[in-house]
């Protein structure tokens, strides 16, 4: 009697995580032919009258999207949560009167901690910190898509572009927060259980953009994220990696060749524990020298390897292993 309410609290968390890794690799495409399909319908002049809105309402996703709290709220987030499971841990008070630049590591095949953590309320963000609104930034390409662009951004979702980020770090009051995957999409192609490799060493700019409006930086350690896929063998040189890299230069996207449980996409599970450091106050600098850029970026490098090592070991890494910055 007992085992059917556990069989279908596994089957809903099961289904939530389904339909997630389906709306980041297949709903784009959906959401294209259902705008085909309906504009060779009698419903084209929706169509065209949708597309005369997006056209208006095209650089939405640059000045802080169009979040929803319903959404963020959703019921199957929560079932999203207990699949793997997440949790969000706070280490330090943050003041909602100041805008922050969130540096999210490592990047993940598909930054699973950063949606649970940053696009839902399923682990309490808005609790552990009130007056706060956390923006993830995602690759300005995936809100070229109609339909599915005005989805992911009711979870609070904003392009990573320049423009996008400056806008958030620059409003008046405080309390935005954007959230980089600093790494980015080659970081991805590292993401192998035990890899603890993130690339950091030339990654500035998002310094740079801090230093430019004034925002605290703040060091984001998601540990587990690495441990969800599997990946094929990709060794840096080899054909697999070459091609990986030229394709990532040509879209912009990471195509990491993955598997999780029985060979499929399901993401294995794995706990993931979302460790958010104390922030690191920027004085503001409109042109930044180099000098500065290079001196604030050793200090977060400093700051999140401090972070890694004081909670690795809670968090199932050896005392003896450590991070590997590329």
């Amino acid at each position: 009697m007992e085992a059917s309410p556990r069989f279908l609290c596994g089957g809903l968390q099961a289904f939530a995580v389904l339909q997630w890794v389906f709306s980041f690799l297949g709903l784009g495409s959906v959401c294209l032919v259902a705008l085909l399909l309906a504009l060779l319908s009698r419903a084209w002049i929706l169509v065209v009258l949708y597309l005369l809105w997006l056209y208006g309402d095209r650089n939405t996703p640059r000045v802080g999207g169009r979040r929803s709290a319903w959404v963020r709220n959703w019921a199957i987030w929560r079932h999203f949560r207990d699949y793997f499971p997440i949790s969000l841990v706070k280490t330090a008070e943050l003041d909602p009167c100041r805008n922050y630049l969130f540096g999210f590591h490592p990047h993940g095949v598909l930054v699973v901690g950063a949606f649970g953590n940053f696009c839902t309320e399923a682990t309490g963000f808005s609790r552990l910190f009130p007056g706060l609104r956390p923006h993830l930034l995602m690759l300005p390409c995936w809100f070229q898509i109609p339909i599915f662009r005005d989805y992911i951004m009711t979870s609070g979702l904003v392009s990573s572009d320049k423009a996008s980020v400056s806008y958030l770090l620059s409003c008046s009051g405080g309390g935005q927060v954007a959230v980089l995957a600093v790494g980015g999409p080659l970081e991805a192609l590292e993401a192998k259980p035990g890899a603890l490799s993130l690339r950091i060493r030339n990654q500035k700019g998002f310094v740079k953009v801090a230093l430019e409006h004034g925002a605290a930086l703040v060091p984001v350690f998601s540990f587990g994220e690495n441990e969800l896929f599997r990946q094929l063998p990709n060794p840096p040189g080899s054909c697999v990696r070459r091609a990986q890299e030229a394709l990532q230069s040509l879209l912009s996207v990471a195509l990491p060749l993955f598997h999780g449980r029985l060979g499929l996409l399901m993401p294995f599970r794995s706990p993931i524990h979302t460790v958010v450091g104390a922030a690191i106050p920027v004085q503001r600098s409109p042109r930044p020298s180099r000098a500065q850029v290079d001196a604030l970026h050793a200090l977060y490098v400093e700051r999140l390897t401090q972070l890694f090592e004081e909670h690795k070991e809670r968090y199932g890494v050896p005392a003896d292993r450590h991070l590997v910055l590329t």
